[in-house]
């Protein structure tokens, strides 16, 4: 692992274990890593799988993540924070009070809420209190179309409802959002991502690439856009470079 320079800006995750390391917190920081800002992470959940299965998880208590932020904040200036798994409402609770407690930037949310493989990784009311007690702090928040739906109560099928709903999750609170279309089927011409940064859209065009899903690309997508801030690049930047980053990724692994 490239060692890390003094110099560096530090990101922040706070995100489950994937001891396969396709997601959560090892993807973070391989990818920021690539994108050569200083790596801080505090774990919310230790999940048993594979590349192929979820078992299970133990996750941890407000207590238990509180006692690894305040060291991490206490020594670095944190440049930026990607938010992803938080699997119970008292973790959703706790991550919202440090954020305002600590002097932190405002966080890239991932609102993951199931594995690649189909396994429910958290509890039913943690998008209630994520609504309610996170979103209203964040820079941006990145759901994929079923977790936006979920968020929103919208149905999503096209580029107009990704509008709408990205409209509406700026309502519930969160200054930006980033809705990934990678599974929309209407748009057989390539996927489409859509950023609405305070009223600002851009749609993102992408193109469909062969082969197996890649796990933990949405790990890699948020924590790349948090680093493309920690270098203060702009959102719709920090995006961009982010969506390439993914994107060679998936050839590489169809190689």
């Amino acid at each position: 692992m490239t060692e890390q320079r003094v110099s560096d800006p530090v990101v922040l995750s706070i995100a489950g274990f994937d001891p396969s390391g396709g997601a959560g917190i090892i993807a973070d920081v391989r990818t920021f890593v690539h994108f050569k800002v200083g790596s801080a992470a505090a774990i919310t959940s230790l999940t048993f799988q594979n590349s192929r299965e979820s078992f299970g998880a133990i996750h941890e208590t407000a207590r238990s993540l509180r006692a690894q932020v305040l060291p991490i904040v206490a020594e670095h200036q944190i440049a930026a924070v990607k938010i992803g798994l938080l699997p119970t409402s008292e973790l959703v609770l706790e991550v919202a009070r440090l954020m305002t407690e600590s002097v932190l930037p405002a966080p890239v949310i991932d609102p993951v809420t199931r594995s690649t493989s189909g396994y429910d990784l958290v509890e039913p009311d943690v998008l209630e209190t994520l609504v309610s007690e996170l979103m209203p702090l964040a820079r941006l928040i990145t759901p994929n179309i079923s977790e936006a739906e979920a968020i929103t109560g919208l149905r999503i099928t096209d580029e107009k409802e990704m509008r709408v709903a990205a409209a509406r999750l700026r309502e519930l609170g969160a200054r930006a959002a980033l809705i990934k279309g990678g599974h929309l089927s209407s748009h057989a011409s390539g996927p489409i991502d859509l950023l609405d940064d305070d009223g600002h859209v851009t749609v993102f065009h992408g193109e469909w690439i062969a082969g197996q899903n890649l796990r933990g690309t949405g790990c890699m997508l948020s924590s790349a856009i948090a680093a493309g801030l920690a270098h203060d690049k702009s959102l719709e930047e920090s995006v961009r470079a982010a969506k390439s980053f993914v994107a060679d990724a998936i050839r590489q692994a169809q190689d």
